[in-house]
């Protein structure tokens, strides 16, 4: 699509929009222009294509297609079959996996789809079949622990949420944590790297179902040859969420043994962060748990949301070009650089440095908790979140963290010169910023003091360094 055309799609849907709701239309020329002008590290985010983004807003919106490819409950869905089958095809192609399943709306969905695929085969219960005709809201306290003790008690083994975990891996807010009994492993107290042998002790005493592999705020490379052979030795199901780190899966920096799909039983991921396309989810498996993990709508999903599912034809096949490898490795060299200019600055990071996307700040080290150095940062035109790092001692709210990714600024342009810049404009304001006190007196885990003209000034110089990389160039909206 040329410039000229995708400003004029922009702008005629602009103007349809504000014609029915002006201030949607307003929020949305907002948000460009603040994307455009912020420095952007979030590590879940990215920018998708205006193919990919364009592919979302028509006529898919309005089609119920509850089933599968061929095999729906309502009629006239062939268009929506071609747009499923094509983002599977992309999919399977580009992962090399056996089967792709595309409908999940989210990475949860995904995985909340991959754990009933896995109880299915493994085991029918009563119990099972209960839970499978009532809505998951519905389900009590005891439900849930009589089909958990109908199944065995079902284990799940994951990282733990300090040590880089995610919350659907199995802890007891989500839901995943009320499907299992679950256990976590952590990482090294002292180099912050996943220890193999403390794994396979946690799985032979612990015996888990499911042994869960990824993360969402590691900054290493996993072996998941290891791990299979961890969850081999003790019979569980090997599961992998890469929803993180999909984008260097499909770019062929991770191979190998750090290729997760030729090792797992099964895979979820997202399809937005490193993959850069549309914010859904994604299923990998092989052919013995592709029925089960056909039935996640209706067990786990609702209708599908074809719109989204063509934005994922769009962007798996994006994916698949040539020009994509060398995005993945720019992540990945740009993401050492940031933590390479951060670490020579002083700056203290969880593992010391990064194998991927994502670095992880201590800001203990500058006084702060992750809440007023993520607030602070934002104050500068600097856009992060705070997370936790192993052991924290400011727990998962105020946290005493930083997560910073590469894939948006990537996308952007940018190169090493740039994120070591970057790693500049970030320690000026930490080390300028110092912890607020309440009104009482005490300390605040929240409140903060920089100097204005500190912030300024830093946002002035994120605004120079974005300049020579305009965000969708080719787009104006006048």
């Amino acid at each position: 699509m040329s410039g000229n055309a995708e400003s004029t799609a922009y702008r005629s849907a602009l103007e349809v929009i504000g014609a029915v709701e002006p201030r949607v239309a307003t929020a949305i020329r907002a948000e460009l222009a603040d994307q455009r002008e912020s420095l952007k590290l979030i590590a879940s985010e990215n920018y998708a294509s205006p193919a990919t983004l364009l592919a979302m807003g028509n006529w898919f919106s309005d089609k119920y297609a509850e089933g599968t490819v061929g095999r729906r409950f309502y009629a006239g869905c062939q268009n929506v079959d071609t747009v499923e089958a094509l983002a599977a095809e992309h999919a399977r192609e580009l992962f090399g996996a056996p089967y792709a399943y595309v409908q999940p709306h989210s990475g949860i969905d995904a995985n909340l789809v991959a754990f009933w695929a896995v109880l299915a085969d493994r085991v029918e219960s009563p119990a099972l079949r209960r839970a499978q005709a009532r809505h998951v809201n519905d389900l009590t306290e005891a439900d849930w622990f009589a089909l958990r003790r109908e199944l065995g008690n079902q284990r799940m083994l994951g990282m733990s949420l300090d040590a880089g975990g995610h919350l659907t891996h199995g802890f007891r807010p989500n839901i995943s944590g009320k499907m299992f009994d679950q256990r976590s492993y952590g990482t090294d107290p002292e180099t912050g790297l996943i220890d193999y042998d403390r794994v396979a002790e946690a799985a032979r005493e612990f015996k888990p179902l499911i042994l869960v592999g990824g993360y969402s705020a590691y900054p290493r490379k996993v072996n998941f040859r290891i791990l299979r052979e961890i969850a081999d030795s003790v019979g569980a199901t090997f599961m992998v969420d890469m929803a993180h780190f999909a984008g260097l899966v499909a770019g062929k920096i991770f191979t190998g043994d750090f290729d997760p799909v030729p090792h797992a039983h099964i895979v979820t991921s997202t399809t937005h962060k490193s993959l850069r396309g549309p914010r859904g989810g994604l299923v990998l498996c092989g052919p013995e748990l592709a029925e089960q993990v056909d039935r996640g709508c209706p067990m786990v999903l609702g209708g599908p949301l074809p719109q989204v599912m063509a934005a994922k034809a769009v962007a798996l096949a994006e994916a698949r070009r040539p020009d994509f490898v060398d995005y993945a490795g720019r992540i990945v060299a740009n993401a050492q650089a940031l933590a390479d200019g951060l670490q020579r600055r002083g700056t203290k990071l969880v593992t010391g440095g990064t194998d991927n996307h994502l670095a992880l700040i201590d800001v203990t080290g500058y006084g702060l908790t992750g809440r007023q150095a993520e607030q602070a940062l934002l104050d500068s035109g600097i856009v992060t979140n705070r997370n936790a790092i192993p052991q924290d001692p400011n727990g998962a709210w105020y946290t005493s963290g930083i997560r910073v990714g590469t894939p948006a600024l990537t996308t952007r342009g940018f190169g090493t010169a740039e994120l070591d810049a970057t790693a500049e404009l970030i320690h000026t304001v930490l080390s300028r910023t110092a912890p607020g006190t309440n009104a009482d007196g005490t300390a605040s885990k929240a409140k903060y003091v920089l100097d204005p003209g500190v912030a300024d000034r830093v946002s002035k110089q994120a605004s120079d360094l974005l300049t020579g990389f305009p965000l969708y160039p080719a787009i104006d909206l006048g």
